[in-house]
């Protein structure tokens, strides 16, 4: 079983229209209310694979009880904590000139009280997986050091831990030595501390990470691929062309599949393609957290590893 963390879920809604115009009224052509987080996005596409998988993390209000019947139904188990906050909404436009614009609210306050569940939730939960992803942001109240904590916690009962965040918490997070962690090119720069201008720079910058003993370093650069680094090994894999709806929940997307090659031992070459075809699968459809397995299989036999 994979454990998924989503410490500040939200209900996407994602609006469909021609162009967004700043500073004018703009009539959506439109809207579809979608149960999201990066760890629920993570959590449905392992769910579509058939691969267990548990959701945690705080749950609150009409929102929250709205997102847990629809994961549910999808065959997603859920052991929430239920907070007296309601959980936010986040919106997606989706334009046809393609721009795509969110719109992300904080989400709401954790106290101190509802914090300490989790806690004990998650050290019961850690013990039954096989594996833990912990992504996204955290609800205001949740401290920035939130996922060295839970990284620690996993560490201890022997799991593997997959780290997708940003800013802060990705800076402390990787601090804990996660097993795999993602960032894309932006949040390499955050972690390196400066602009990272060609290949020979992110591979520096990843490299640095391995340093400090993460096994696994995967860097997506958008449409261009992923980088994946392990060791003395360094890959890349250009990504294939398809036609992009929704680029919202690709990285999650990406992050499911390194669960599932890790837990089925692939090789990193089948890991790094997996990958790259499931986010590129999961851009060609317009609700995140979803692809059709049947273009991933597709994608993978036209991908080429590149050894660096």
């Amino acid at each position: 079983m994979v454990l998924t963390v989503t410490l500040n879920p939200a209900i996407d809604k994602t609006y469909r229209t021609q162009e967004l115009i700043a500073g004018h009224v703009n009539r959506m052509k439109s809207m579809e209310n979608i149960p999201g987080g990066k760890g629920i996005n993570v959590s449905k596409i392992l769910c579509q694979y058939g691969c267990p998988v548990t959701a945690t993390g705080f749950l609150g209000g009409y929102t929250g009880r709205w997102i847990e019947e629809k994961i549910r139904a999808m065959g997603i188990v859920c052991d929430f904590v239920e907070i007296s906050g309601d959980t936010r909404c986040s919106m997606n436009v989706v334009a046809n000139n393609g721009f795509v614009t969110e719109i992300l609210e904080p989400g709401p306050h954790i106290g101190g009280e509802d914090r300490l569940l989790f806690y004990e939730k998650y050290r019961r939960l850690v013990q039954e997986c096989g594996l833990v992803v912990l992504s996204g942001s955290a609800s205001p109240g949740l401290p920035e050091d939130i996922y060295v904590e839970l990284i620690a916690i996993a560490k201890a009962h022997d799991k593997r831990v997959i780290l997708d965040t940003s800013l802060e918490l990705l800076r402390k997070g990787v601090e804990e030595a996660p097993y795999l962690v993602k960032p894309n090119r932006r949040e390499l720069e955050y972690l390196a501390g400066h602009r990272c201008s060609g290949q020979a720079e992110i591979l520096d910058a990843a490299r640095k990470l391995l340093d400090r003993g993460i096994a696994f370093v995967a860097v997506s650069v958008g449409e261009k691929g992923m980088y994946l680094l392990h060791e003395q090994r360094s890959l890349f894999v250009r990504a294939p062309r398809v036609k992009t709806v929704n680029t919202v929940g690709c990285g999650d997307s990406a992050c499911a599949s390194f669960a599932m090659s890790l837990l089925n031992g692939e090789t990193m070459e089948e890991m790094l393609c997996r990958a790259v075809a499931v986010s590129a699968a999961s851009a060609a459809t317009m609700e995140s957290g979803s692809v059709s397995q049947e273009l991933v299989e597709e994608l993978m036999e036209s991908l080429h590893v590149e050894v660096l």
